[in-house]
């Protein structure tokens, strides 16, 4: 049985047709060749765009010179009004001093300081399912709960019950189905003072969050200076000065960048677990093995991840499988030559985890819901040459810890309490938004272990 991917489009289609299709999924505007082929060129009248799979290419963008292909503005684009200047979407020395400033809130050792409060969301998660037993279950709602729960608790120390938290979750999660990973913008170059052609409700649903994360933000540099806030993910944020100018997140910047926290580690932590949950009701035999596993969660402390070596397999084959960012687009600042191809400055270089961690020149099985891969020979070379679920080289995710930490966890807490099965002709058809879902939800039946 072979876990489902969206359907490709014909090999030539008009540029119309390609834009439509782009704006509708971005996964099944993709050719099938993508899927064997190390290099694809597209152009446009507007721009050329690259597509690298090969790994040799990957890792020269991603991890030697990542200063001559910055973050493509075409992405801004679409997420600008969101995430304003965070350090998802800044390139060159802004970034460099956002990325010294927050970097230290995620090391290894403050990945033991958040376990505690990511137990308590994955707790808070059982629980709430016991009302929801024998009947289909929206699995993409149960997982965005969550991980805006643990997003919540390690950044700013409060449940997502708590009113404020509930809101941004509320109209984020608005945002998240209204909002194309792109906009006409990326595709046609504008002046600034043009106007991107949001829709009024994507525009409205941005203004509100950023509004409520402000009221956060606010909150917490007024309990900074009196000595009362927690020491959790935000407070270290806050108080960590960039070690060469001795600067501080003001506060505009500080929500650009609790914007992105919340849909890095929202968003995708909630498309990732989703998946794996589907792939656990499909291939059930794995689910038992993840139950015996769980039974080390009596310990309570932070070393009991040691333990969950199958939980963690099974999410990183779901990574594989459906990557939560199904692309990456960088732009080339100078001339280069790709397997004997021009590349000209300003063309736009697409590194696709979606079809790198596909490709049939690469993987064995690449289709195949696979865990026991990453202990062959294949899947250890393929991990270090083509796995990039969270990216890779300078760029790499800063909560790519926090993520194999959070995920696994909450995977094996639930499949210690539950079993999930299929519901019959609910099969889910993925769809690239913000982050890779299915086009209507996935449907899932629990029942108590």
């Amino acid at each position: 049985m072979t876990p489902p991917k969206p359907p490709a489009r014909p090999e030539k289609v008009s540029l119309l047709r390609y834009l439509r299709l782009f704006r509708q999924d971005i996964l099944s505007a993709q050719p099938a060749k993508l899927y064997h082929a190390w290099m694809a060129e597209f152009r446009t009248p507007f721009f050329r765009s690259f597509m690298i799979n090969q790994p040799e290419l990957v890792k020269e963008v991603l991890k030697a010179r990542p200063d001559d292909f910055p973050k493509s503005n075409r992405i801004a684009e679409g997420l600008r009004p969101l995430l304003g200047n965070s350090v998802f979407l800044t390139n060159g020395e802004t970034w460099k001093r956002q990325r010294r400033i927050i970097d230290p809130a995620f090391e290894g050792g403050r990945l033991k300081d958040t376990f505690p409060a990511m137990r308590e969301a994955s707790e808070a998660a059982v629980s709430r399912l016991q009302s929801q037993l024998g009947e289909p279950v929206e699995i993409e709602a149960v997982t965005s709960h969550v991980a805006a729960d643990v997003i919540f608790r390690t950044l700013f120390s409060i449940p997502i019950e708590n009113k404020v938290a509930a809101q941004v979750f509320n109209r984020f999660r608005d945002y998240q189905r209204s909002q194309p990973i792109l906009n006409l913008a990326a595709f046609v170059p504008m002046p600034r003072w043009m106007p991107r052609f949001f829709k009024r409700t994507t525009k409205r649903d941005a203004a509100e969050i950023r509004r409520l994360i402000t009221q956060l933000t606010t909150e917490r540099m007024q309990a900074i200076r009196d000595g009362t806030a927690p020491d959790d993910l935000a407070t270290k944020i806050m108080t960590t000065s960039d070690p060469q100018s001795g600067e501080r997140f003001d506060t505009e910047e500080m929500v650009d960048q609790v914007a992105i926290f919340f849909l890095a580690g929202h968003e995708t932590s909630a498309s990732a677990l989703a998946w794996t949950l589907y792939l656990m009701a499909l291939f059930p035999e794995w689910q038992d093995k993840l139950a015996v596993e769980a039974e080390a969660l009596e310990e309570q402390s932070f070393s009991v991840m040691s333990k969950l070596r199958l939980s963690r397999d099974v999410f990183r084959e779901a990574l594989r499988l459906y990557p939560p960012v199904p692309m990456m687009v960088r732009q080339a600042t100078c001339p280069e030559q790709f397997r004997d191809r021009e590349v000209p400055v300003g063309s736009q270089v697409v590194v696709s985890p979606w079809h790198l961690h596909r490709h049939d020149r690469l993987w064995d099985n690449p289709d195949g819901f696979d865990p026991e891969r990453w202990g062959t020979e294949n899947g250890k070379q393929c991990q270090r040459e083509a796995f990039i679920p969270f990216s890779a080289g300078a760029r790499v995710c800063t909560g790519a810890g926090f993520a194999m930490v959070e995920g696994p966890l909450i995977l094996s807490m639930l499949m210690r309490q539950y079993r999930f099965e299929l519901v019959e002709g609910r099969e889910p058809v993925p769809v690239a938004h913000l982050t890779v879902r299915s086009a209507d939800g996935i449907w899932l039946k629990l029942s108590k272990r």
